[in-house]
């Protein structure tokens, strides 16, 4: 995993020591957004020791870094966890990407899931790397996520779409068993939207949302809602009768 001890952060030092500085003296800014205290400090003294003059900003949730952001408007790169306290699915990125569209995000996830990684980027990730990945990884992310390309890992190629299970009908059909309302909910979780934003949009209590939740769930036969993004990211939507 990315250093969490001394000894590992001095392996990374022989590592990244060969790793090019950006063009020119600017001042590299970014934020890492992380609930655990010890990967939020291992992870800055990595980027620290990769990226010397590096201005490094933390936040423990994405209200936190919503105020960074806000009052740094001129941080390059937001490094962000996808599974915190607080945080559904790809809830979190969705917020900072609505709120500040021009900061490139890079999730550094301990999710290793090759499909998590395509959804994420459908959600305007702009990479992807897992936490067990090592340092030099890290920084060559970050080096291409600033130059403008996608980074996904290397040694995880996007999987095919598995094989539905013989007792599972396929996802089209479980989305047909929702209701027209049940739909738009669907839609809107598929958009990262929150509870008491579907509520809000579809003027009704949030108790109604949640039973709709509960209802989708059940019918597309997953747990959670990152599960339903999951199961739906390769459905053709005009199939399913349009969301």
């Amino acid at each position: 995993m990315i250093a969490m001890t001394a000894t590992a952060a001095s392996d990374f030092d022989r590592a990244a020591g060969s790793a090019a500085p950006l063009a020119g003296e600017t001042v590299l800014r970014l934020l890492v957004v992380d609930d655990h205290p010890l990967f939020r400090e291992a992870l800055a003294s990595a980027i620290a020791l990769a990226f010397p003059k590096a201005e490094l900003h933390e936040a423990d949730g994405i209200r936190a870094a919503c105020d960074i952001l806000g009052q740094n408007p001129a941080i390059d790169l937001t490094l962000l966890d996808l599974s915190m306290q607080g945080v559904t699915g790809f809830d979190g990125l969705d917020t900072i990407r609505a709120r500040f569209p021009r900061v490139p995000i890079l999730i550094v996830s301990g999710l290793t899931e090759p499909r998590i990684m395509q959804e994420a980027v459908r959600h305007g990730a702009a990479g992807f790397v897992p936490k067990a990945v090592d340092k030099a990884t890290l920084t060559r992310a970050i080096s291409e996520v600033l130059g403008g390309a996608l980074f996904m890992p290397p040694d995880l190629a996007p999987a095919p779409v598995p094989a539905r299970s013989a007792d599972k009908a396929p996802v089209a059909e479980r989305v047909a068993r929702l209701t027209p309302q049940q739909m738009r909910v669907l839609a809107m979780i598929r958009q990262g939207k929150l509870n008491k934003q579907i509520a809000h949009e579809l003027q009704v209590g949030d108790s109604t949302v949640k039973a709709h939740v509960s209802e989708i769930l059940r019918k597309l036969e997953v747990i959670s809602r990152t599960q339903i993004v999951i199961e739906t990211a390769y459905l053709d939507f005009d199939q399913a009768g349009g969301f």
